[in-house]
């Protein structure tokens, strides 16, 4: 003994010690250090761990992600190009001015104050219906 006084452990700096003791392989509390093992074994595990999670989550992404968000815009644009063949045969719905839509209780704060902000013309009416081309 070197004349200076051991100091209590914290809580933060027991739970610090614990957990490396565990990683250590050492005996704590009835833990055989066979099932803990060392920390070097700990490590590359962690590392194998990891490496086959990468190649996992890639192989998800390739292999199952970008081929259903290709098979969803091309069903999108189909859709689209249905919706627009549609429109050019029968032409604009007609307005009805139903008492809850557009309701403008003060303007807007751009423009004019009565167009919304992505309006457009051929497909939004304003509340006393759509713009005359």
């Amino acid at each position: 003994e070197n004349g200076c006084k051991r100091k209590r452990k914290t809580k933060m700096a027991s739970f610090f010690f614990r957990s490396q003791a565990r990683c250590l392989g050492t005996v704590w509390r009835g833990q055989s250090s066979r099932r803990a093992g060392t920390f070097a074994e700990h490590f590359y595990a962690e590392e194998e761990h990891a490496a086959k999670t990468t190649i996992t989550w890639r192989n998800i992404s390739l292999f199952i992600a970008i081929p259903a968000v290709l098979l969803v815009g091309v069903n999108a644009f189909k859709k689209e190009q249905e919706h627009h063949r549609h429109r050019e045969e029968h032409g604009k719905p007609e307005f009805i001015e139903y008492s809850h839509l557009r309701i403008r209780s003060k303007p807007f704060p751009w423009g004019d104050g009565n167009h919304t902000l992505f309006h457009n013309p051929e497909t939004n009416p304003l509340p006393d219906g759509y713009e005359e081309d």
